[in-house]
Formats: structure tokens, sequence, C-alpha cells
């Protein structure tokens, strides 16, 4: 049941972790990896959103709001 969820978790938790790197070495795809952060962080707190659990719809807000950051950055 919640098979999807745990798997965009972890994507989600992979690529931000992976462009908190690239940041932090002033990689030259920050702007590209923001972008696709941003597409996975909003798939994230779709799916997370669509259970009831209160951590999955903590994790939505959180994962939305990183989507907007994300976007600002690329």
């Amino acid at each position: 049941m919640m098979t999807a969820c745990i798997r965009t978790d972890r994507e989600c938790a992979d690529i931000c972790g992976y462009l908190e790197q690239a940041i932090s070495r002033n990689s030259p795809f920050v702007s590209e990896l923001a972008g696709v952060c941003a597409t996975i962080c909003q798939a994230c707190g779709d799916e997370c959103k669509k259970h009831d659990h209160q951590h999955c719809q903590d994790c939505a807000q959180a994962c939305y709001e990183c989507a907007e950051a994300c976007k600002k950055i690329a």
C-alpha cells in the first residue's frame, strides 16, 4: 500500500541530498539539478498527500516547499 510513497520519498531524499552537495561545491549544473529536484519533490508531495497519516501530510508540505525553492534556483 505504501510502496510508491516510500519509493518516491527515497528518490526525493536522494536528489535533495545531491543538490545540496552540488550547491556546496558550486557545481555548474545546479540549475539543471534544481529543476529535476523540483519535479521529484512535487511528485513526492503529490504521492504523500494521498495518505491520511500525519507524517505523510507533513512530508507533502515539506516537499511542496522544497519544490518551490528549487524552482527559484532553476
